[in-house]
């Protein structure tokens, strides 16, 4: 059985503020942001992303994302391991286990970033994979690369050592104290058009590896975007799938994030969730040698912070969390509005049409019920919905005739329509009460 959590993950990632880039003392310090500021939010999990045994991450990044054959930090079984001169507690073959346990020591949960496959030195030194006979070079497929990272092959269907090999990478994570992994070019192989899942059996095999490794780990795969007609293949194996590319500061990719989560809004389980992608909030930008704040204005910032946690999708903060301001803090600490991450809360789209979008969303033990307007123009507009018309509130005992909109603490006192003046790409979030309420 793959591990279910009953809310969907809520951490920090390194990439969208240090790229490949991203050190032991880096993350630490943002390990102890979160353990002091985030934690009593329910934020806990901390991620190094991509490139952590690149020993020579970002040093040609005027030239280079990802350096060519770069010089990577490996044992003898094929396995990478965290670079030394970034991760110096990784020396004596300690690997990442004092930088979890350090982690873990401030109540937090500690997670890394993957490349599905086998690295390519590994395959062209024909090292053995652990507990087998079988070298590196016999279960990597050459015709199975990353168009965007030269670091790895794809490892063969049916080769004997496959699963092998997976078994004895997710052993060391285990080793190591890993909570959380986030496999890269597996969700959307996007090279192969013609077959984007491409590595759905290496999919599988991970699944079985963390199956067979003694402890819970999440399972998330990236770069979207996931395909629909492969849901049932996500939700079997894998934890999160993330249905989008890369997610940056820009309006656009957030109003087209509302048709991803329309399409998507059926599939949110427990310990199953389409993930939107990272939240780029603050500072970020760092490692990709232009540091900005984000383009998003703050009324965009609560539109995509609402969408997120009303549609269910894990939230990974990808600002550098020691530059947060107050103003980003409290978006990110509002509980009232977090909380709707939780599996007993279900998020569905009402309405969406080219200037505005309406969410619901009840939870069935306790009868609390939300509704969210979401406004799409360039300038303020009043919305409205009729609550008696939203599939969801039908069936349940009082009559709603107030409402608290939870970024502003505004009261709203109406009959059958709620109406109010959305901001421009804003958003207006209410919890609706059960009964009525008699002004004083």
């Amino acid at each position: 059985m793959k591990f279910r959590m009953d809310k969907a993950p809520m951490g920090w990632n390194s990439y969208d503020y240090y790229d490949t880039t991203v050190n032991e003392e880096e993350v630490k310090a943002n390990a102890d942001y979160m353990a002091a500021h985030l934690k009593d939010a329910g934020w806990e999990y901390i991620v190094v992303d991509i490139e952590w045994y690149a020993k020579d991450a970002g040093t040609m990044r005027d030239k280079y994302q990802y350096i060519p054959f770069g010089d990577e930090a490996i044992d003898a079984y094929g396995r990478l391991l965290p670079a030394e001169n970034r991760f110096p507690s990784a020396a004596g073959g300690n690997g990442f286990a004092p930088l979890a346990a350090y982690v873990h020591d401030l109540g937090l949960k500690f997670g890394i970033h993957i490349m599905r496959g086998i690295p390519r030195i590994a395959a062209h030194r024909h090292l053995p994979v652990l507990g087998t006979e079988v070298t590196a070079n016999e279960i990597a497929d050459p015709s199975s690369i990353c168009g965007w990272n030269p670091d790895m092959y794809g490892v063969r269907k049916d080769a004997a050592g496959a699963q092998e090999y997976y078994d004895s990478i997710i052993s060391l994570y285990a080793q190591w104290g890993v909570d959380y992994i986030k496999c890269d070019d597996i969700c959307n192989t996007n090279l192969y058009k013609h077959d984007p899942y491409s590595a759905a059996h290496e999919v599988e095999m991970l699944h079985r590896a963390i199956e067979k490794c003694g402890r819970d780990i999440v399972l998330s795969l990236s770069p979207g975007p996931a395909l629909i007609e492969k849901a049932w293949h996500y939700e079997k194996y894998a934890n999160m799938w993330r249905i989008t590319d890369d997610f940056w500061d820009q309006w656009d990719l957030l109003r087209n994030m509302f048709d991803r989560c329309e399409l998507w809004q059926n599939h949110v389980a427990q310990g199953s969730y389409p993930d939107c992608d990272m939240l780029p909030i603050g500072r970020l930008g760092k490692g990709f040698g232009r540091e900005w704040e984000t383009n998003f204005t703050k009324d965009e910032q609560r539109t995509m912070m609402t969408l997120w946690c009303i549609f269910g999708s894990p939230l990974m903060i990808g600002a550098e969390l020691t530059k947060l301001n107050a103003w980003t803090l409290d978006l990110l600490t509002r509980k009232e509005i977090l909380k709707l991450t939780a599996n007993e809360y279900v998020g569905r789209q009402f309405e969406k049409n080219e200037a505005y979008a309406v969410w619901s969303c009840l939870n069935e033990k306790n009868g609390e019920r939300y509704l969210a307007l979401f406004n799409f123009q360039e300038s303020e507009q009043v919305l409205a919905c009729c609550l008696k018309e939203v599939e969801q509130f039908s069936g349940l005992q009082g009559e709603v005739c107030g409402a608290t909109e939870l970024w502003s603490g505004e009261r709203l006192v109406f009959e059958d329509v709620l109406t109010d003046t959305v901001p421009a790409h804003g958003v207006k979030l209410y919890q609706l009460d059960e009964t009525p309420q008699q002004e004083s």
